[in-house]
């Protein structure tokens, strides 16, 4: 479970779809007695569109309390957006390395704001699912990404106008667009191809071969593969990135989807297996695991997990430094 503060305290009718989860540490200062509620969270709905009713009755005292607070939920400058990924348990995934590793440090939890979408959830894991069947892949050329960008943008907004100032998507797919998600924004991004390519620089490897470059595999569903941020951050930081062939592709990583998609569980994991043990031969010193439901095939214990990385692990922890870094500026 994660820690109190992220237990819900306030619902709003059913009628909505969306749900946003306001997290701040609390404070000495006499505040709204809305935004006072213990244990310090609040959820706000979002209509079927992805869009915030602010009009909505319901809403309306929320909406006088950011009126209240200058327009904005948290005044804390260490204040981190977050944009729910795939799933809402993802996304609490997520949020469980930002508490694990706040208490690594000693400190106490950072203040966030997160926005989880079930609409938005739904299209982003319809796209990649559907990424990952032989049968619809030629659909997935013709897919308009207009709809998820414009989602991802209104929640971004909402972030930098409830007080965060920086902004982080645990979600690989939302990463094919993270340059018009963010373009305009007033407010730092952390891109989690980034994250993971400046680890791995930091942590100097060596290559497996005398006289090789230093390889890097990277393994995800086809639509992240084809997206191609991962490899491109990879690649300015120096790496050869090695990706499954098409034969892989095709034989084994989207049979292993397939699998997974029909509930048979232990088909996926052989697959998977196998696909891992193919990038592997091919001498790259890690595998990037960028999937979220791979990673979560393979038990904790599989030897084959000590070979990979896990991005989202990279990323919550570049969060947990720039926190840090923005607690530092402003004392």
């Amino acid at each position: 479970m994660l820690d109190r503060s992220l237990q819900m305290s306030l619902h709003c009718s059913s009628y909505f779809s969306g749900s946003i989860i306001r997290q701040r540490n609390l404070c000495n200062k006499r505040l709204n007695p809305v935004l006072a509620m213990p244990p310090s969270s609040v959820i706000l709905h979002t209509d079927e569109s992805g869009k915030f009713p602010e009009s909505r009755k319901n809403c309306t005292s929320f909406t006088a309390s950011l009126s209240s607070c200058g327009g904005s939920l948290l005044t804390d400058p260490s204040t981190v957006g977050i944009i729910g990924g795939l799933s809402v348990d993802s996304t609490l995934n997520f949020l469980r390395k930002l508490v694990h590793l706040s208490k690594e440090n000693g400190e106490k939890c950072i203040p966030f704001v997160v926005c989880s979408d079930p609409v938005l959830n739904k299209e982003l894991s319809s796209l990649e699912r559907s990424s990952s069947s032989l049968c619809s892949r030629n659909e997935l050329s013709q897919f308009d990404h207009t709809r998820i960008v414009e989602n991802l943008q209104s929640k971004r907004v909402f972030l930098e106008k409830s007080g965060a100032h920086c902004i982080v998507m645990p979600c690989h797919i939302s990463h094919s667009w993270h340059d018009e998600v963010f373009k305009g924004c007033s407010v730092h991004s952390l891109h989690i191809g980034e994250c993971v390519a400046k680890e791995l620089k930091e942590a100097k490897l060596k290559p497996l071969e005398a006289g090789s470059p230093l390889r890097i595999g990277v393994l995800g569903t086809d639509a992240t593969l084809k997206a191609g941020f991962y490899q491109e951050k990879l690649q300015q930081e120096g790496f050869e990135v090695v990706l499954p062939d098409k034969a892989t592709m095709e034989h084994t990583v989207i049979p292993a989807m397939d699998a997974l998609n029909r509930n048979d569980m232990e088909g996926a994991r052989n697959l998977l297996r196998i696909s891992l043990q193919v990038l592997l031969v091919r001498a790259v010193n890690t595998v990037i695991l960028a999937s979220d439901e791979m990673r979560d095939l393979l038990p904790r214990n599989d030897p084959l997990l000590k070979k990979c990385i896990d991005p989202m692990d990279a990323l919550a922890r570049s969060t947990i430094k720039w926190t840090q870094r923005a607690v530092q500026e402003g004392t």
